[in-house]
């Protein structure tokens, strides 16, 4: 998980704090001795991280803070301040054209995740802000790096503009021809890197540029690269002028010193950044949020967010009416079942939640294996078993094992679950179920669903 070391780092030195009525500059010093440590470890840039330490010991041995009846959240306070700050302050968003396509260059070094995280970019751009997205396969030379773009492509329900290995600067050109008369209000370009930064690459890449005048040229860059990932975006500034940063593979990354250091060394934002493999995992950037993450206060907006496009408020809406009148049935049991996984990796949420509960979640997983087998042994039943359990006897049990391919035993394990699920939803209905919850069962992700899919096989919740 992504700053996973330094937050322990910060909450161990700001830990001695709080248990004291009044700080000294001493206790400031002290404290701010760990926090450079911290940083340095997480490999943030030097300079970034003296110039941090700086700002803050200006701020906090100020009267007030030295003074206060709460020093320690102060502390807390002014370090969060900051660390947003070093990382652009507010989230910085794509710049669409005012008229025709908006094209976006997609540039990077090789292995950064370009051709993948410039098809997430355009599933993002599809499904959460409503556009027409083309991506175009100007990468002519790493093989089946056009193949790639189109299995992506096919994958996200996106089209690609391809002409083959021929010169991509006419790539560029025929691509925004051909979103312009074919609807499309977004070119997103997958332009070809180089396993160094060589003159070749970047007069191509300046090429492009000139020919089809690019609104954004988003740099990707892989977050495990650490300081190698800094210098890159400082070069690629430099030479070709990007206008922002994707940052690829940050949930891999347990010391995430290069989202702290590229914003404050080129003064270029992070616009994006990947959190896993699936190609719906890319999210915007948010300086404030990660900041949070980072001083363990978790992003709760965030898990918000993934909640509502994850869970459909019809049906969660439905589901709670079932739930206050404890009709809850196997065919809902499925649907949240179904939900659930889109929600995507545990350790993600967990990264969101503050405090103790996101370490409580940080090692469970979700059992695929486990929610295949129950999908199945739904999936057996009719429509009127798994709207009443209650009539399935000895012969029935069979028929569905047998359709399934699996063991009566299984089918009556999943049954006698069930039954506890309904025994947890029958007490929560005559309780306030939380809004926008009712999709998780009422019971949180530790709950009677959590409990039936196998949550926590390495670490029980709680």
């Amino acid at each position: 998980m992504a700053f996973e070391g330094l937050t322990e780092k910060l909450s161990a030195a700001f830990k001695r704090l709080r248990g004291k009525g009044r700080l000294t500059e001493a206790d400031v010093k002290e404290t701010m001795r760990e926090v450079r440590m911290a940083l340095l470890e997480a490999d943030v840039s030097y300079k970034v991280v003296k110039d941090f330490v700086a700002s803050v010991t200006e701020r906090v041995t100020g009267s007030d803070v030295l003074e206060s009846l709460t020093p320690a959240q102060q502390v807390i306070k002014i370090v969060n301040e900051e660390l947003t700050k070093m990382m652009g302050g507010t989230n910085a968003k794509i710049a669409f054209a005012n008229s025709g396509p908006t094209v976006i260059m997609m540039v990077g070094l090789q292995g950064a995740g370009k051709t993948t995280n410039g098809a997430k970019l355009a599933g993002y751009l599809k499904n959460r802000m409503g556009k027409r997205p083309l991506l175009a396969a100007c990468d002519v030379y790493r093989p089946a790096a056009i193949t790639q773009l189109q299995v992506v492509g096919e994958q996200l329900g996106i089209p690609v503009f391809a002409e083959g290995q021929i010169d991509p600067v006419q790539i560029a050109r025929d691509a925004l021809a051909h979103a312009k008369d074919h609807g499309f209000d977004t070119v997103l370009l997958d332009t070809a890197g180089r396993l160094h930064i060589d003159e070749q690459l970047m007069d191509e890449l300046k090429n492009i540029k000139s020919a089809v005048h690019p609104n954004e040229i988003l740099l990707v860059v892989d977050a495990m690269t650490g300081q190698d990932a800094v210098n890159a975006a400082s070069a690629f500034d430099d030479a070709l002028g990007i206008d922002g940063v994707v940052l690829t593979k940050l949930d891999g990354d347990a010391r995430g010193g290069a989202a702290l250091s590229i914003r404050a060394a080129t003064g270029k934002p992070i616009k994006f950044v990947g959190t896993g493999e699936k190609l719906d995992m890319i999210e915007l950037f948010h300086p404030d949020r990660m900041a949070s993450r980072i001083l363990g206060m978790g992003d709760m907006l965030s898990l918000i967010e993934k909640a509502e496009q994850s869970f459909d408020e019809k049906q969660a809406a439905k589901l709670e009416e079932k739930l206050r009148k404890n009709r809850f049935t196997l065919t809902d049991y499925l649907e949240q079942m179904q939900q659930l996984k889109n929600m995507g990796d545990l350790s993600q949420i967990a990264a969101m939640m503050p405090g103790q509960m996101g370490k409580q979640m940080q090692n469970a997983q979700i059992d695929e294996k486990l929610m295949a087998r129950t999908e199945a042994i739904i999936l057996s039943m009719t429509p009127q078993e798994r709207e009443n359990p209650g009539i399935l006897n000895a012969s029935r049990k069979r028929r569905i094992a047998a359709g399934c391919g699996q063991e009566v035993v299984a089918v009556n394990r999943l049954l006698k679950q069930f039954e506890m699920m309904q025994q947890l939803t029958k007490q929560l209905s005559k309780g306030k179920l939380p809004k926008g919850l009712g999709g998780l069962g009422g019971g949180g992700f530790g709950g009677g669903m959590g409990r039936m899919h196998g949550f926590g096989r390495r670490k029980r919740l709680k």
